[in-house]
C-alpha cells in the first residue's frame, strides 16, 4: 500500500471515529452515567472512602485478587500429527514439528511434501 493511500484510510478511520465521539457526546445515558460517576466520587472524597472500601462494605465475599491478577488461560492440549513416509511405509507420530526422523523427511522431500503425508 502506498503511503498516500495509507494516510487516506488513516484519514478515514479518524474521521469515522469522531463522528462516533460526536454521537457520544449527544447520548444522554452516557452524560447520566458521567454525572453519576462525578457525584460518586465526590462522595466517596467527603467522607473519605474508596472505591474498595464500598466494594468491601457491599460485597464482604468479593475477591479483589480476581480483578486486579489476570487469569492463567488454559492451553488446549496439542493434537497429535500422524505422517507416513509412502515411500518406505514409516509411521511418525508426534504433536510438534520437532520430531527427529520428521526433520530428516523435511530436509531430504521437502516441507510440503512431507505435510501432505499427513493422515
Amino acid at each position: 500500500m502506498s503511503r498516500l493511500a495509507e494516510f487516506r484510510a488513516l484519514e478515514q478511520k479518524l474521521a469515522a471515529q469522531l463522528a462516533e465521539l460526536e454521537s457520544l457526546k449527544n447520548d444522554g445515558a452516557l452524560k447520566q452515567e458521567i454525572e453519576f460517576e462525578g457525584k460518586l466520587r465526590s462522595l466517596l472524597g467527603k467522607y473519605g472512602y474508596s472505591l474498595r472500601d464500598v466494594i468491601s462494605i457491599l460485597d464482604p465475599n468479593f475477591r479483589a485478587e480476581s480483578v486486579t491478577r489476570p487469569m492463567k488461560s488454559v492451553r488446549k492440549p496439542r493434537e497429535v500429527k500422524v505422517f507416513k513416509n509412502p515411500h518406505t511405509g514409516e509411521v511418525v507420530e508426534t504433536k510438534g514439528g520437532n520430531h527427529r526422523t520428521l526433520k530428516e523427511w523435511k530436509s531430504e522431500y521437502g516441507a510440503d511434501t512431507v505435510n501432505s503425508w499427513l493422515f
